[in-house]
């Protein structure tokens, strides 16, 4: 084999040197990999105490991180959640009440405003706030990024996947990892070019219906019993149609993906090491909602997905980022997904949107000087039924609103997801209801929790009471009169936002 010319040396020791260089620039500013489980309960991490789920990856982030215990979602369900971390808003404001509502193309997303700065933006997986197709108004891509490698909605093993909005491609290989290596080549060629990055993974786990590889199947061969006792209704692997199976077997396939996710996020920081990035890279994980049916044995909180108790909305959450969290911290600070765009924000010096967020910058808590939050949290499930007719005005045409990548769960006869939302023209007395809370440093107020509760409004000391059990709504009247004061204030200019009065 011939020797490298001298030109050639000279050439690869410039851009070396060049790269180097290159590197210490972008190094100056932080860059920021935001980590989500799809229905990915608090419960469901060994460092919380589950009693079977092996978790090593998280367990060692929340040992040497900053783990913080009281950390919720925006919304009880995951298209409303995720928009939230992408605007810092509540979903309310521009009509993503549920699933499969689409978030609007009039919003600032913490990727444009990144991406303005100089950071090169990335989304790998579920997006599931409109269609990942080019053509969409509310793609990866319209929304700032770069470069995304994503699902309309939840994805399995072998998973299909759209890259920069083209047409679908099957991948073969446990979903997590897939999307976990596209983020790492993603990372490389951001540091190629000198550049921060930010990068939005989105697993398609542990989302039901649920599979396994083999290696991860077994670690959960020996459940309890018990567990075969009980059903659950989910959707067939075969059909994508609704089945009952015993909870047992559904477990073991569940606990299988969350165990493949942790691995994948191992893969993800052993490769910042390797690369000298993980000093100065802000890495966040948290769940988008509680647990669904499907998956709820163990938990020790009221409620599941879908409910406005802790057991719908509170989810592991941890942080890592050695350059500024340098000693391990557990922090009991209310904090919450909207609070994701004002921490990067002011995390890279930059502006806030000139618009109503609810989320507020959790650079204080970061650094150790936030011992309780400044303000509550509000949570709230619009009634989307009740407040627009059959003939309300679409606020993206239709077509556009059509999903491309297939998945496994029929909806509506079909294995796609067509997205929706609308014109809401004028507020209405009639529209403040639906299920709602208020979380504060200590009291949690509940109204209208669910259909025919014969006490409609609940108050609960999460200090003492995190379960829910007692509600002292009689005797805190004063308490429940303020909160109920706050709460409506807020629903108030929630609904102007919904108008379009911040556009």
């Amino acid at each position: 084999m011939s020797q490298p010319t001298i030109g050639y040396r000279i050439a690869s020791l410039v851009y070396a040197v060049g790269m180097v260089c290159g590197a210490a620039v972008a190094e100056e500013r932080p860059s920021f990999i935001l980590l989500m489980g799809d229905d990915h309960g608090w419960d469901e991490v060994a460092y919380n105490g589950h009693p079977h789920l092996k978790t090593p990856v998280l367990d060692e982030m929340a040992a040497q991180g900053l783990r913080l215990d009281r950390f919720y979602s925006a919304h009880p369900t995951c298209s409303p959640t995720r928009g939230s971390v992408i605007t810092g808003r509540h979903p309310n404001r521009y009509g993503t009440f549920a699933p499969n509502w689409s978030i609007r193309p009039d919003e600032i997303s913490i990727a444009q405003i990144l991406g303005k700065a100089g950071y090169a933006c990335g989304h790998f997986g579920k997006w599931h706030l409109g269609p990942v197709k080019a053509e969409s108004p509310t793609s990866p891509g319209a929304m700032g990024f770069d470069q995304w490698l994503s699902h309309d909605n939840f994805f399995e093993l072998n998973p299909t996947l759209s890259r920069n909005g083209g047409p679908p491609e099957k991948f073969q290989g446990e979903s997590s990892q897939i999307i976990i290596d596209e983020t790492i080549r993603f990372i490389a060629k951001a540091q190629e070019q000198s550049q921060p990055f930010f990068a939005v993974v989105w697993f398609g786990s542990p989302h039901e219906p649920y599979s396994g590889l083999p290696r991860d199947l077994a670690l959960y061969d020996n459940l309890p019993a018990a567990y075969k006792e009980r059903t659950v209704r989910l959707t067939s692997n075969v059909t994508g149609r609704p089945v009952e199976r015993p909870m047992n077997e559904v477990l073991r396939e569940r606990y299988a993906e969350i165990t493949a996710m942790d691995r994948a996020i191992g893969s993800l920081r052993d490769y910042l090491k390797a690369a000298r990035l993980r000093k100065n890279t802000l890495l966040w994980y948290c769940g988008d909602n509680g647990i669904p049916s499907s998956g709820r044995m163990t938990t020790p909180f009221r409620g599941q997905k879908g409910t406005m108790y802790e057991g719908g909305v509170r989810v592991p959450a941890v942080m890592e980022w050695p350059a500024r969290i340098q000693s391990p911290r557990v922090s009991k600070v209310n904090s919450v997904t909207t609070d994701t765009l004002p921490t990067l924000c002011e995390l890279a010096g930059l502006p806030l949107p000139k618009r109503p967020l609810d989320g507020i910058s959790l650079k204080a808590l970061i650094d150790g000087d936030m011992q309780e939050r400044p303000s509550p949290i509000f949570f709230w499930s619009f009634n989307s039924g009740r407040a627009f007719p059959n003939d309300a005005r679409p606020y993206i045409d239709p077509k556009l609103q059509e999903g491309t990548t297939p998945l496994v769960k029929m909806m509506a006869g079909k294995y796609t997801r067509s997205f929706r939302n609308l014109h809401y023209p004028e507020i209405s007395e009639r529209d403040f209801g639906g299920p709602r809370s208020v979380v504060g440093n200590r009291y949690k107020l509940v109204v209208d929790a669910q259909s025919g509760n014969k006490t409609p409004v609940e108050l609960f000391d999460l200090i003492s009471d995190p379960a829910e059990k007692h509600n002292l709504a009689a005797s805190h009247a004063e308490i429940v009169q303020q909160m109920t004061g706050q709460l409506h204030e807020w629903q108030q200019s929630v609904l102007e936002s919904l108008t379009g009065a911040d556009y």
